[in-house]
């Protein structure tokens, strides 16, 4: 059975930065799962200088969806797995629903999901290792103006629910200070169901 750890916190709050320094402290038998992809030059830069500060001994996939499903099937043999992060899985998963931008298809977007992070979460479950999952809190600001935003803020604001649920330990990053705020697994129990509305 994995250990389960969700970061999450604002854009530039330390989320990617902390995940690293806990897994570097735990082991060098490291796998790091990365979901964004290089659609544009800015985005192959960013990805680029990311693969550069890794450790040269941990290991890297990029993957934007399929995680679990990518994961059952290979068992990585890493002390630690970093998913790093769901806010980009969540955005490529909606913009796969979308016949277009102005149009997204949240049904066909919520089932992805669904299944997508129910692998995940097998995965974790499954696969003894510490998994180091990070995510952005997106809904503390302005409704967007346009629908594929608040289809997109709807969808990851369900997922940041599922993983803190099924967590070992959840922190909230601020300022790149991680500040515990609880996990349900080791708390006391809770019976809830919590389903995409």
């Amino acid at each position: 059975m994995g250990r389960l750890t969700f970061i999450i916190g604002g854009a530039r709050s330390g989320k990617s930065s902390y995940a690293e320094r806990v897994a570097g402290q735990e082991s060098q038998k490291v796998l790091y799962v990365a979901t964004g992809q290089a659609l544009d030059e800015e985005m192959r830069a960013r990805i680029a200088s990311h693969r550069a500060k890794r450790p040269v001994q941990w290991e890297t996939v990029e993957l934007p969806t399929e995680v679990g499903s990518y994961l059952l099937a290979r068992p990585p043999e890493a002390d630690v797995v970093i998913v790093d992060c769901l806010t980009l899985l969540v955005s490529n998963l909606v913009l796969q629903a979308a016949p277009d931008v102005d149009h997204p298809d949240e049904a066909i977007a919520k089932v992805k999901l669904q299944a997508e992070i129910g692998q995940l979460l097998r995965a974790a479950n499954e696969i003894p290792a510490h998994w180091l999952v990070v995510s952005n809190e997106v809904g503390q600001g302005l409704v967007p103006p346009y629908a594929m935003g608040r289809v997109f803020r709807d969808l990851l604001g369900w997922v940041n629910q599922r993983l803190a649920e099924k967590a070992d330990e959840v922190y909230w990053m601020v300022a790149g200070i991680a500040v515990p705020v609880g996990g349900y697994r080791t708390g006391p129990p809770v019976n809830r169901q919590i389903a995409i509305d």
